[in-house]
């Protein structure tokens, strides 16, 4: 059982950045794929990022891509994500999530954060 624990979510203006940091606990780290997923009011949740449980392998989804970095230190059992250039339309609850294999869909995750909200102001 891998317990995930958000962090870093906030209030920032658009154009600004952010970082959210997700904490794992139980289970072996550096066999999960960890993904970032979002959620915002009235729409489905939808994919963010994902990374490899090595960190070789990374995808992006195309509306944060060249904006958003996804990092992981396995040494500390953590995943990050660094969040620059925020749009108003990045505004949701961010999740993180723990699975084991790459794959953008978020049904393919068994764990999961409580998630952290991210308001980007115009």
């Amino acid at each position: 059982q891998v317990q995930l624990v958000e962090s870093g979510g906030g209030l920032v203006q658009a154009g600004g950045s952010l970082r959210l940091s997700c904490t794992a606990s139980g289970g072996t780290f550096s066999t999960y794929v960890m993904g970032w997923f979002r959620q915002a009011p009235g729409k489905e949740r939808e994919f963010v990022v994902i990374i490899s449980g090595s960190g070789a392998n990374t995808r992006y989804a195309d509306s944060v891509k060249g904006r958003f970095t996804i990092s992981r230190d396995n040494a500390k059992n953590m995943v990050y994500l660094q969040m620059n250039w925020a749009k108003p339309e990045d505004t949701a609850v961010y999740y993180c999530a723990a699975g084991d294999r790459l794959s953008t869909s978020y049904s393919s995750y068994a764990y999961w954060g409580q998630g952290t909200q991210v308001t980007v102001s115009s």
